[in-house]
């Protein structure tokens, strides 16, 4: 025979919890009386654990254990994941793709557009060393030079996730 009382401070000893717990638990609907006004202890134990917030209640069950303390816990990740980002972002850490985009290609600009002026700026000086003309140096470097970044561009092009691949 289940474990019956009729006073709902003798529920709440017996369960560990406050009084109030036991009123406002009956208040919302989480537990109710039998019948005949009396409270089964075991059945109030089994519904107060089962709508109990996991963390805020000793009767709640390990957060791991219900549905709901597995979405807490879900839901606590995504929070710390959302200020880990916003200090991220407010420490200068994340830059918008665009805006990274951008800075690469004006990178990659600057580093294309220093190697093509190279042959320019250094034939004179390994013509001299060689003992050589200026001008065929120069016109040998930049056909290099030329077939160097043809070779490099292809390979950024069939790289996976480029729209293109090596076969094309």
């Amino acid at each position: 025979m289940p474990e019956r009382t009729t006073s709902a401070r003798e529920v709440a000893r017996r369960l560990g919890v406050s009084h109030t717990a036991i009123q406002k638990a009956e208040r919302v609907g989480r537990i109710v009386r039998e019948a005949d006004g009396s409270w089964d202890v075991d059945r109030v134990r089994r519904d107060m654990a089962e709508t109990a917030r996991p963390g805020r209640s000793p009767l709640a069950p390990p957060m791991e254990a219900t549905a709901l303390g597995r979405l807490t816990i879900a839901r606590l990740a995504l929070h710390v994941e959302a200020q880990r980002l916003a200090l991220d972002r407010s420490k200068g850490r994340l830059m918008d793709i665009a805006a990274a985009d951008a800075r690469i290609d004006e990178i990659a600009g600057a580093m294309r557009d220093a190697v093509l002026n190279w042959p320019a700026r250094v034939s004179g000086q390994i013509a001299a060393q060689v003992g050589t003309d200026p001008h065929l140096v120069q016109t040998v470097l930049q056909e290099h030079i030329g077939a160097l970044l043809t070779d490099v561009a292809d390979r950024l092009d069939s790289r996976p996730g480029s729209g293109t691949s090596a076969t094309e």
